[in-house]
């Protein structure tokens, strides 16, 4: 008995110190939320209602309703002018959702707009069924955010009621599910890849830049096609998978190594992006990214406009005066 109990109280006392030295509520996660929300909201910008609720193979009505949890687009009927207007009130609130105001209040409405695009349209990239997965994820820790802003680094404090150690504690829980959830992902992309003889074989770069709709630009075509038919096109399917393999491997990798994984996978992304032309998929993924590897003990730090100081070396007096 006294041996379960002190194992007990060990654990209990780590798990106090773990939560009381760890501040879940940073610009980490708020920045990673700016770039989920606009993604989506550069999607439903650049797309008219047409493109995403139409029909489709096995699906005669649109846009498809689930009987489980209603989506936004299923509120109106399915006449285009009216799922144009849901569309446009969903940017507005994916940009406020991006500004960073009320975590608390927002974070809802972005994982329902999210969910919600993800299960009543049709799309082809997988980047909206990532962010769907990912703002649900995110909800614990946005309902548990007090902040007027996401961008707020508030001074860290000791735990001083059950109240905050348990909204932490939920939290923090949350952050270590989602980076779970991230190198699953990553993992999973590896072990897919591995199945096709393409990746093995060192060729599956060259098909997908031939390939009609997801292919290279024209202008991108033309300045890389001689490596795209050399032998080198190995070294970029290839290293797809090994970044995709460390990236999945990070969970187990030292912090101190996190930085250099998470510009690997940024830089991976961003080619992409240039690329294949995935602009929000990569931004979604680069948005992970930051919840995956980025510590939640080192902020971002964005340098603050200072009108005064930038007035004084230019050496305007009177203007500093006035102002």
């Amino acid at each position: 008995m006294f041996l379960n109990g002190g194992v007990y109280k060990t654990f209990n006392e780590k798990t106090f110190n773990w939560v009381n030295c760890n501040y879940p509520w940073t610009n980490v996660y708020g920045l990673a939320r700016s770039l989920m929300a606009l993604s989506t909201a550069l999607t439903l910008i650049f797309n008219d209602a047409s493109v995403f609720f139409r029909p489709a193979s096995g699906i005669d009505t649109y846009p498809y309703c689930p009987k489980t949890i209603p989506s936004v687009f299923c509120l109106t009927s399915n006449d285009y002018s009216h799922l144009n207007i849901v569309r446009w009130i969903c940017v507005l609130l994916l940009i406020i959702i991006a500004t960073g105001w009320r975590p608390r209040i927002t974070g809802f409405f972005h994982w329902w707009i999210c969910y919600s695009l993800q299960v009543s349209a049709l799309t082809i990239d997988g980047g909206e069924q990532v962010n769907a997965v990912f703002t649900l994820l995110l909800l614990p820790i946005t309902l548990t955010d007090g902040r007027k802003w996401h961008w707020c680094n508030n001074k860290v404090s000791n735990i001083k009621s059950n109240g905050e150690f348990y909204a932490r504690m939920i939290a923090l829980v949350s952050f270590v599910v989602i980076r779970v959830q991230v190198s699953i992902l990553y993992f999973n992309s590896f072990i897919a890849k591995l199945g096709e003889e393409d990746w093995i074989n060192g060729t599956a770069v060259y098909y997908y830049s031939q390939h009609l709709m997801l292919g290279f630009p024209e202008p991108i075509l033309h300045v890389f096609q001689f490596i795209i038919t050399s032998k080198y096109i190995v070294v970029a399917t290839w290293g797809t998978l090994l970044i995709q393999f460390l990236l999945f491997a990070a969970i187990l990798a030292p912090k101190k190594s996190w930085n250099l994984l998470f510009y690997i996978g940024l830089l991976m992304h961003d080619i992409f992006a240039i690329m294949f032309g995935l602009i929000s998929f990569s931004m979604i993924m680069c948005s992970i990214l930051i919840l995956y590897l980025r510590p939640l003990d080192k902020p971002f730090k964005f340098k603050k406009m200072n009108l005064k100081k930038g007035l004084l070396e230019r050496g305007d007096k009177q203007k500093v005066l006035n102002y």
